[in-house]
């Protein structure tokens, strides 16, 4: 009897078990190092390079649908490159956020307009920049 315990102790301590990740854990992850991504999920960068590991249910929600927009007029469609959002790893975490929070529609239009005064203004910046240094 002693014995078959000990044998069973000894499988016991044998297996290892993978870390379970679900979307909602992918969801509060925002910055993510691993070059994979969990099923449900996509991924974008920002403009400071960082790397968001964002969930697809994300793709229905207008704030992004915005942000894609102004992606795709300030970069273009990437072909085989990764999707760069027009905003900064600070301004993401703050929208996927809220976003997680679930918002009522006259707020997310109330975020939407401030994404794209915040894209206008850091727009401003950079081409009175450029015009500075010719």
């Amino acid at each position: 009897m002693a014995r078959s315990w000990h044998k069973i102790a000894a499988i016991g301590r044998k297996r290892i078990t993978p870390a379970r990740t679900n979307r909602k854990m992918a969801a509060t992850n925002h910055c993510s190092k691993s070059s994979t991504v969990d099923k449900g999920c996509f991924v974008i960068y920002t403009m400071d390079k960082t790397r968001f590991v964002i969930p697809l249910a994300f793709l229905s929600n207008s704030i992004f649908c915005e942000l894609f927009k102004m992606s795709e007029e300030e970069f273009g469609l990437p072909s085989d490159g990764p999707i760069t959002l027009p905003c900064d790893s600070v301004v993401m975490n703050y929208i996927v956020s809220i976003v997680k929070r679930g918002l009522a529609k006259d707020l997310e239009r109330a975020v939407l307009n401030s994404v794209t005064c915040y894209h206008c203004s850091s727009d401003t910046h950079f081409n009175q920049g450029h015009a500075d240094q010719q």
